[in-house]
């Protein structure tokens, strides 16, 4: 197997974990607001990180200074995105905070390509484009109005090719358990700090109720999936790692009527068919 093939079914795998984010951080929100949901899944996945860079003696990783910038870039925008996430889920639903998030396809190629020097084949720029199509069809409403969470979700989107390329070249020095763990541990204050700020109390039984929900996410999302993807990201392309996550609006939309009763709209019922030929594009092999 090729590493670009191992690259694509570590993307499908994590695709069907994070189709399940918005999902259960709208119900832990419900309980205890979003940014203590941010907080308490980052205190959780932190354990995780630091017991597994502790079997696998990864900390010696730390001594490497030549790795802290790209750390630090990576923790900054890291942070940054995932609290937009979760204040701009306060206002819309799963499905569209899954469907925006995608957009980041758009922004990879513009940043990458347009603008960078990364090269992309014909084919695999085809699949980007008509999945970027049927995502607009499934994100505009009918009446060209975009809520105050569809914004802020839209601008971790456009932050997530920029975090992506720091974790790619901290990925040089450090092993993805380490890239986030750092991330984590330097994050969680300030996250913790705007929890306290911003949204009252959490009371013991809003966070017992919560809990299982925040499990799920820190273990499920922050921890495998985010190793996962890391992974990932050292064995094929940004942008093509970007584009695969077309998978993800189609699954939450799924997963989000059975669990959460929402009912898909019309448009985001069309788009899905330009998503899936456009998944299918962007992972073809290209003969040589």
């Amino acid at each position: 197997m090729t590493r670009e093939r191992e690259g694509e079914l570590l993307m499908l795998g994590l695709s069907v974990l994070e189709s399940w984010f918005p999902i259960l951080s709208i119900v832990a929100m419900s309980y205890v607001g979003a940014l203590h949901t941010y907080m308490y899944s980052l205190v959780i996945s932190l354990f995780f990180f630091l017991a597994i860079m502790y079997k696998r003696q990864r900390f010696s990783e730390l001594k490497n200074r030549a790795a802290y910038k790209d750390l630090l870039l990576t923790t900054f925008w890291i942070t940054s995105i995932f609290a937009f996430l979760f204040i701009g889920m306060r206002y819309t639903t799963a499905g569209n905070m899954a469907v925006i998030v995608f957009l980041q396809v758009l922004f990879s190629y513009l940043y990458f390509n347009v603008l960078g020097k990364e090269k992309m084949e014909k084919m695999h720029l085809i699949g980007a484009i008509v999945m970027g199509v049927g995502a607009l069809i499934i994100l505009i409403p009918e009446d060209l109005a975009f809520n105050k969470g569809d914004w802020l979700i839209l601008g971790a989107a456009a932050m997530a090719p920029i975090v992506n390329l720091y974790q790619k070249r901290a990925r040089v020095y450090c092993s993805s358990e380490t890239i986030l763990g750092f991330r984590t541990l330097v994050g969680l204050p300030f996250v913790a700090l705007m929890a306290y700020l911003m949204e009252p109390a959490v009371t013991a039984e809003a966070f017992m109720s919560a809990l299982p929900y925040i499990f799920l996410i820190a273990t499920g999302v922050y921890v495998v999936s985010k190793i996962m993807w890391i992974e990932a990201l050292n064995r094929i392309s940004i942008t093509k790692l970007s584009a695969m996550l077309a998978l993800m609006p189609m699954m939450t939309l799924f997963f989000a009527y059975l669990y959460l009763d929402e009912v898909p709209e019309f448009r985001q019922l069309v788009g899905i068919l330009p998503v899936l030929i456009g998944g299918y594009l962007i992972t073809k092999p290209v003969k040589s």
